[in-house]
């Protein structure tokens, strides 16, 4: 497998491709190292309202332009926003790239914000859509529980009362401080030059303004002590979230943490999807998630369950974990885990999107670029110790907060608490 090409522009951008000469499309990522945890309160939700406003129209393409642009090409054209990063991304036939990248540079890079007004009316929509949304509603919580006040405990999509009043002029200097730079990392997979996209791009990048002081992320030096949130609503079922601290991007136990989440909670053969759903029947949906960040993370569990199931799903969640954590495994249950990621892995190689994603999202966040052979390697060489070792230190009850959206909190309260004792009395 060939290794990514990398090209540091003069202004600091950086333009990494991974070449497939068997395929006739190009996928492309302008990947920005900036995302909600960069946001002081007062302008929470400005990096995902932003990239609402890309799509408007820029300095020459009107938003009905874009859209027939790419309508005419085939192409995908789509946005995302995470806490720590914001993206635009297309996958075109690769006759289309030059204009493809040329919208999109125009896009990024110089924006009219056009139509405010109303997009913030859009925003305002899609934040009541996910208060509406119970199993959405309860990870925003739940980071709240595990981060406190902290940037990372806020919704990535912000808070009504920012997105109503915030000026055309703050986003504009945000997007003004955030979008250049080093801060710029251009990915594509594909049949593509990587030559010929540094040329274009190089010709369609803005110059670089050394006056402008990009957005200060803060560090989470100390994280609180768990925290516990429910919000009740007249639901029939009670939806539920267990989280705690998780690991650093970077964190060389990732191999294991990754092993561990398909184990306990990330397949369909998995313990707690096999215990609670399969033979048991008590929820529909029932997961392990993790998130990665520059200096820490999140794990957590979800499960959406009716109130005479509660208990028993805590009880069952309890066991497993406990299960794991004191290393005894299952015959097979480790290999099957091993052969899990591999086989997502090499599936998702076949996808030129996918490809792209993985490259730029490493160089954004400024992750080591491993390639596939040294990924798989590493994955092979985790034992059972290193998972155990893995539930001991992130899926402690200890260190469990808890979040839950349902009818009656008392009811809810004496539930987590009968996983840690020490949340019948958080607040």
């Amino acid at each position: 497998m060939s290794e990514p090409e990398i090209t540091t522009l003069p202004g600091g951008e950086r333009i990494v491709t991974d070449r497939l000469r068997g395929v006739r499309s190009v996928a492309l990522g302008l990947w920005i190292a900036t995302g909600s945890r960069d946001e002081p309160r007062s302008r929470a939700g400005v990096s995902h309202f932003i990239e609402h406003l890309l799509f408007k129209g820029s300095s020459r393409y009107t938003a009905q332009g874009i859209a027939e642009l790419f309508d005419t090409m085939g192409g995908e054209l789509n946005a995302a926003t995470s806490r720590e990063t914001t993206v635009l991304y297309t996958r075109v036939p690769d006759g289309h790239l030059p204009e493809a990248l040329d919208a999109m540079a125009d896009m990024v890079f110089a924006p009219t914000f056009a139509d405010v007004d109303s997009e913030r009316e859009v925003v305002l929509e899609e934040i009541a859509m996910v208060d509406d949304n119970p199993q959405d509603l309860v990870h925003d919580l739940a980071a709240e529980a595990v981060f406190g006040g902290h940037p990372l405990g806020r919704p990535v999509i912000g808070s009504a009362d920012v997105i109503a009043g915030v000026s055309p002029r703050a986003l504009r200097e945000w997007h003004r401080r955030a979008y250049a730079g080093p801060r710029v990392v251009l990915a594509a997979a594909g049949n593509v030059s990587h030559e010929r996209l540094v040329e274009l791009f190089a010709d369609r990048r803005p110059a670089l303004d050394g006056t402008l002081q990009a957005p200060r992320r803060a560090p989470m030096r100390r994280l609180p002590r768990p925290g516990y949130r429910f919000l009740r609503r007249r639901t029939e079922q009670y939806h539920v979230v267990l989280a705690a601290p998780g690991i650093a991007r970077d964190d060389e136990t990732r191999y294991a943490v990754s092993l561990l989440d398909a184990i306990l909670g990330g397949s369909a053969s998995s313990r707690l999807f096999q215990e609670i759903r399969e033979l048991r029947g008590m929820a529909y949906s029932v997961y392990t998630f993790g998130s990665q960040y520059t200096e820490t993370g999140q794990v957590g569990i979800y499960v959406g369950t009716r109130e005479d199931n509660l208990d028993e799903c805590l009880d069952v969640i309890a066991r497993e974990l406990e299960d794991v954590a004191e290393g005894r495994l299952r015959p097979g249950e480790l290999a099957r885990a091993k052969e899990n990621l591999e086989g997502r892995l090499l599936l998702s190689l076949e996808s030129t999107s996918n490809r792209m994603s993985r490259l730029g999202r490493a160089l954004v966040t400024d992750m080591e670029l491993v390639s596939v052979e040294e990924t798989l390697r590493r994955v092979r060489a985790v034992t059972e110790d290193d998972v155990a070792e893995a539930a001991r230190s992130l899926f402690s009850p200890d260190r469990f907060s808890a979040a839950g959206i349902g009818p009656r909190e008392a009811r809810f309260r004496k539930a987590v608490a009968r996983l840690n004792p020490a949340l019948a009395a958080a607040r």
